[in-house]
């Protein structure tokens, strides 16, 4: 008599596990109770013949069985919520679940505003947004809609350039008028700088016209927020969208030495075209996406 494999519930406990490095931490995140992981995690073992995790003064550490395991219950994870967003509405239905991903920049400050009039429009699609400077995989359906900076290549995915957003160096007047405007890239050094701390993001920009090092840095930080949030309150200088420095008041310097521009597409597969929910919020980003763009140049 075959064996039954182990279900979902079990994996997904592992998972959890592994990333909370302790069962409480797994229960409290699946909002299941502590004796419940304890026992999916023995059922595993059990299944699989294998040991999963030791104890340390650190919490549960993941066996080298247990790490082979984790980008497959990741992959179950992805398929899982697939599942439960296309059982969310038929196709032709406007209700149901859309997952749209978006870097951590355009998820926090550019996207609100647009998924704020699409659930006024559409009340009964569920929104899921999903922040992450890593591309999610729309092959593998981790999200149905993604705003990226880069034109997929893929077949199976279908984009629409939504134009051309550019950055430059910004500064609150606040700032400007309590310790004067630099007129050339030389003088920049005189005043504080806003950027990263160990992830070089910045030098992903082309046509970056000095050497970069965290060193040039008054203010630090590797979330791209929290960089724009200082830049907002006054702290110095830093690199920011032009269509962000426009809308918060800010003032764009230096605009001849210094000035990026990046390509952005709205993305989703193709087998998703005529889901209903899911092409609602495909034109509707694409809409209120290629205004966002286009702001920065208006009079």
């Amino acid at each position: 008599m075959a064996t039954a494999q182990p279900g979902w519930e079990l994996y997904r406990s592992f998972l959890a596990v592994f990333r909370e490095r302790s069962l409480s931490g797994a229960a409290r995140t699946l909002a299941l109770t502590q004796p419940t992981i304890g026992r999916h995690i023995d059922a595993l073992e059990e299944a699989l013949g294998i040991k999963l995790f030791t104890r340390s003064q650190t919490g549960l550490v993941a066996t080298a069985g247990a790490a082979a395991l984790v980008p497959h219950a990741e992959a179950m994870a992805v398929a899982a919520d697939a599942l439960a967003r296309a059982a969310s509405g038929e196709d032709t239905e406007e209700r149901g679940a859309v997952r749209v991903t978006a870097s951590e920049m355009i998820g926090l400050e550019v996207l609100p505003a647009a998924l704020t009039t699409f659930r006024e429009k559409h009340p009964k699609i569920a929104v899921e947004l999903v922040l992450s400077n890593r591309s999610q995989d729309l092959l593998r359906r981790e999200a149905d809609v993604a705003v990226r900076m880069v034109k997929p290549t893929q077949a199976a995915l279908v984009s629409r350039k939504l134009g051309v957003l550019r950055l430059g160096l910004h500064a609150h007047p606040r700032y400007l008028r309590e310790h004067g405007t630099p007129l050339t890239l030389a003088q920049l050094s005189a005043h504080p700088l806003i950027g990263f701390d160990k992830v070089p993001s910045i030098s992903r920009l082309p046509n970056v016209p000095i050497p970069l090092s965290r060193d040039l840095f008054s203010f630090r930080c590797d979330f791209e927020p929290a960089q724009y949030a200082a830049l907002r309150a006054g702290f110095g200088i830093g690199i920011c969208q032009n269509a962000l420095g426009r809308r918060d008041k800010l003032v764009s310097l230096l605009t001849d030495e210094v000035q990026f521009e990046l390509g952005m597409w709205l993305v989703m597969h193709k087998d998703l075209k005529s889901n209903r929910r899911v092409r609602l919020m495909y034109d509707h980003l694409s809409e209120h996406l290629r205004a966002y763009v286009a702001s920065e140049r208006e009079d």
